[in-house]
């Protein structure tokens, strides 16, 4: 993989990045499980909280620990700054707050996840800021959403859960061409399959309880930008509401990052022959997945990520009873909503993630009531297949009476 601005690997920097020894001397990083810290003088703590003396404070907005998690994955997106949040929910929410005002407007790609639509729909607009849903690669429809007021573009890619590709460089110019930012959520593919900062994009969000946890341990997010975004706006955002990442989180996560690039390519590999297996299921209307040659965002995929992550979804005949169906005669894969786990996970998006939409948001978004989506975990894939061949050849037998 390619060395970053540093010099140094990302694979490097996910191990070795935002670790600062203690007079202890420990190898691995310590965990400061602390509310706050003690000053030497009052003239010390003044300057603290002013600003004037960098250091820790408080653990609502300065933690070593939490620091540590967040050099790194800057490191790794190839941002100047990072805000690590307690949860993924969280981090699209402060960086909506942070930087957006009444009156102001957002443009968000239709396909993306259940509660990031409720959020913008239910919650920013009550504050005066009105969101444009748009389909995810019609670039047309996003420069025609754009207004006046348009402050934010905000994408998932790969989308969840068809994993439509959109393509960041492009809408990173239709953004700036019109003073706006552009936030791309990267949990699907991580930045050890996709950069896009790299790309143009302004903003990167994460849901740290997904792949960069790797193991379903804990809940947290992140947002990486610059020095002015992030480090200074979202920042003082952050010390003033407080949606703060656990120092204990934090931990746990950059125990994950150490990990990130293995794993991915790993739940990469593991997809792709999965998605290709399901093609050939009797059962199967049709597989989403980007590392399809059949998939339209194939090549644009293959272009801006150097993988094409984990999470596989297809459609089954016979609608929602069908999938549901397949999910329950499964002994070993995990029926759960969460994703980016060691461990398959199964789920119904229609009923689940994106159950909150109305029956015409799933309908355009694409969530036909026969959809499964699956994440591919680091099982034998032998085991997945069996797993999940239990429901298809039981919908198979049934079509052919």
């Amino acid at each position: 993989m390619r060395k970053d601005d540093s010099g140094s690997y990302p694979a490097t920097d996910a191990v070795r990045t935002g670790h600062t020894r203690t007079p202890e001397g420990e190898h691995s990083e310590a965990l400061f499980l602390t509310s706050s810290f003690v000053f030497s003088s009052a003239e010390e703590a003044a300057r603290r909280f002013s600003g004037d003396l960098p250091g820790n404070v408080y653990s609502r907005f300065t933690n070593p620990t939490v620091r540590a998690f967040q050099e790194r994955l800057a490191a790794l997106e190839g941002g100047e700054a990072c805000i690590a949040t307690a949860s993924g929910m969280s981090a699209i929410l402060s960086m909506c707050l942070a930087l957006l005002r009444q009156g102001e407007h957002i443009v968000c790609a239709r396909g993306v996840f259940g509660a990031t639509t409720m959020l913008m729909k239910n919650y920013l607009s009550k504050l005066g800021i009105e969101t444009t849903f748009v389909p995810l690669s019609d670039l047309a429809a996003w420069r025609g959403a754009i207004r006046p007021t348009t402050r934010l573009l905000f994408v998932e890619t790969p989308s969840n859960p068809l994993m439509e590709v959109a393509d960041i460089a492009a809408l990173a110019e239709v953004a700036h061409a019109r003073g706006a930012l552009l936030a791309v959520d990267n949990a699907f593919c991580t930045p050890a399959l996709q950069r896009p900062l790299a790309l143009g994009a302004d903003l990167v969000v994460h849901s740290a309880t997904k792949y960069l946890d790797g193991q379903g341990r804990c809940v947290g997010g992140a947002v990486v930008g610059d020095a002015e975004l992030v480090g200074k706006e979202l920042f003082g955002f952050m010390r003033t509401a407080g949606p703060s990442m656990s120092p204990f989180n934090a931990w746990v996560f950059s125990r994950g990052l150490e990990t990130l690039e293995i794993r991915m390519r790993a739940h990469s590999e593991q997809a792709r022959a999965l998605a290709e297996w399901l093609q050939q299921q009797q059962a199967v209307r049709s597989v989403f997945y980007p590392g399809l040659t059949q998939h339209p965002g194939h090549l644009l995929a293959a272009q801006q990520q150097s993988g094409f992550g984990g999470v596989v979804s297809f459609e089954v005949f016979g609608g929602r009873e069908a999938a549901w169906q397949v999910i329950d005669r499964t002994r070993m894969i995990s029926i759960t909503a969460n994703l980016g786990d060691v461990k398959t996970t199964i789920t119904h998006p229609g009923t689940t993630t994106h159950a909150k939409l109305s029956d015409a948001e799933r309908a355009e978004a694409g969530i036909t009531p026969g959809l499964v989506r699956v994440a591919v975990g680091l099982e034998a894939l032998s085991d997945i297949r069996k797993d999940l061949q239990r429901g298809l050849d039981q919908l198979a037998r049934a079509a052919a009476c």
